[in-house]
């Protein structure tokens, strides 16, 4: 089962730095040599049949993955549940999907009409979690997603895929807090996500949160070519709830932040 698990992290890894070519960068600087544990992995979707955030769970559920905490965001009208694995070594894996219904009719429409294009049967397929785009759109209609949810643009330009990896502070030789990491970063030329401070959270809330800002990558749209932003790398640190045991949730008001990593403004 394990195997099964880390293959698919690692088709998931090599489909991510296809787009992220920073985040292999990020390894060079901050792990220097050692392996780098991975602490969560992203995805992004849309609440309609067939690609509603519970089908995407299935693939993980299938794998004994088990359901943790639900979480909701008002102001982009996303929901999230995370879930996590008996096997502490495996990251845990945070999914969310936009709820379409409190956008326009336009936003709707759109929506629907790329999702339709996708075949019930391959959402089931092992592959489909970086499967991509299963449909085309025009740049003037991802400029139209984008006035009104920087997350819709973003899923009509790349579809199904990681959207982050992130690393596991806790566990990263020669750091002690996500402040020296930040730091490290930014002398190496990274750009961090400034939303809501560079760091995310605090020992309060027993996580703390901090990312990149997402690369630019080409995408070619059905009239032309345009460099958006793509994917980004998140760092996390945790702490104890109890003795020996860190909190392994998540904490709504960060991940809030945390999507502005691929704001394209």
């Amino acid at each position: 089962m394990s195997q099964h698990v880390e293959q698919l992290f690692e088709r998931l890894w090599q489909d991510y730095i296809s787009r992220t070519p920073s985040a292999p960068k990020v390894h060079e600087v901050l792990g220097k040599g050692h392996p780098i544990v991975n602490d969560h992995v992203a995805f992004r979707t849309f609440d309609i049949a067939p690609v509603r955030l519970e089908a995407l769970a299935q693939h993980f559920l299938d794998l004994g993955y088990k359901e943790g905490g639900d979480y909701h965001f008002e102001a982009k009208k996303l929901r999230a549940k995370h879930f996590e694995h008996d096997d502490p070594t495996l990251p845990k894996v945070f999914i969310s999907e936009l709820m379409t219904e409190e956008f326009s009719d336009s936003l709707q429409a759109k929506v629907k009409e790329m999702v339709s294009h996708i075949n019930p049967e391959d959402v089931k397929k092992d592959d489909f979690l970086y499967s991509g785009t299963h449909w085309q759109v025009s740049h003037e209609d991802y400029q139209a997603l984008l006035e009104e949810s920087e997350y819709a643009a973003w899923m009509a330009a790349f579809g199904f895929c990681a959207n982050h990896f992130t690393v596991s502070v806790n566990q990263l030789p020669g750091y002690t807090d996500l402040e020296e990491v930040n730091q490290t970063l930014k002398d190496n030329g990274f750009k961090l996500n400034t939303s809501g401070g560079e760091i995310k959270g605090s020992p309060e809330v027993y996580l703390e949160q901090s990312s990149t800002m997402a690369n630019h990558h080409p995408v070619e749209f059905s009239d032309k070519t345009v460099e958006i932003p793509s994917c980004f790398y998140e760092f996390a640190k945790r702490y104890e709830i109890e003795p020996g045991k860190l909190y392994s949730g998540f904490v709504a008001a960060s991940a809030d932040k945390i999507f502005e990593s691929t704001n394209a403004s």
